[in-house]
Order: C-alpha cells, then structure tokens, then sequence
C-alpha cells in the first residue's frame, strides 16, 4: 500500500506547477492557485503515509523523479516547452 501511496503522491506533485503554470495563463487565477495549494497538500500527506514503510532517501527519490519527469512531459505535450537533446538528457539523468 505505500508504493501506492507514494505513486498518488507523485501524481499529485505533478498537480501543482501545472496548477501554477494554469494560474499564469488563465483568467481564473484564484482557482488555479486553490488547485496547486491542495495539489501540494494532498503530496505531502500521500509522501507522508508512504514514509510510514518506505526509507525517506528512497520514497524521496522517487517522489521527486516521477514529478520532475512527469512535469517535463506534460511542458512538453500541453505548454510547449522547448525539446532539447540537453533538457532530454538531464530528465534522463533523473529517470536514472
């Protein structure tokens, strides 16, 4: 249950800056930025839950591996970012 947990938990990690970036773009700034603060919270307490079982070194690495990555597809795919064989690698780098 806490590698579920820590899945939902990352998911939720992806919720905020999108939320953020949503905030920046739309006319519905004040929505946006009450859907990344709970996106934020809901993080935390799923990070949280899977902390009770999963070592923090590793439940922090994949929390973080999967927003970051996750983040840079949806820039890519829904904002578009710039695709870069740099940017590509570094988000290689974390996936590894």
């Amino acid at each position: 249950m806490a590698w579920l947990h820590l899945l939902i938990a990352a998911m939720f990690e992806v919720g905020w800056p999108v939320g953020l970036k949503m905030a920046e773009t739309s006319s519905f700034k004040l929505l946006w930025l009450a859907f990344a603060a709970v996106a934020m919270i809901l993080s935390g307490l799923f990070l949280y839950m899977a902390q009770k079982t999963i070592p923090i070194g590793t439940a922090y690495a994949v929390w973080t591996g999967i927003g970051a990555s996750c983040t840079f597809a949806v820039g890519i795919l829904f904002f578009q970012d710039a695709v870069s064989f740099v940017r590509c690698l570094g988000i290689l780098f974390i996936i590894f």
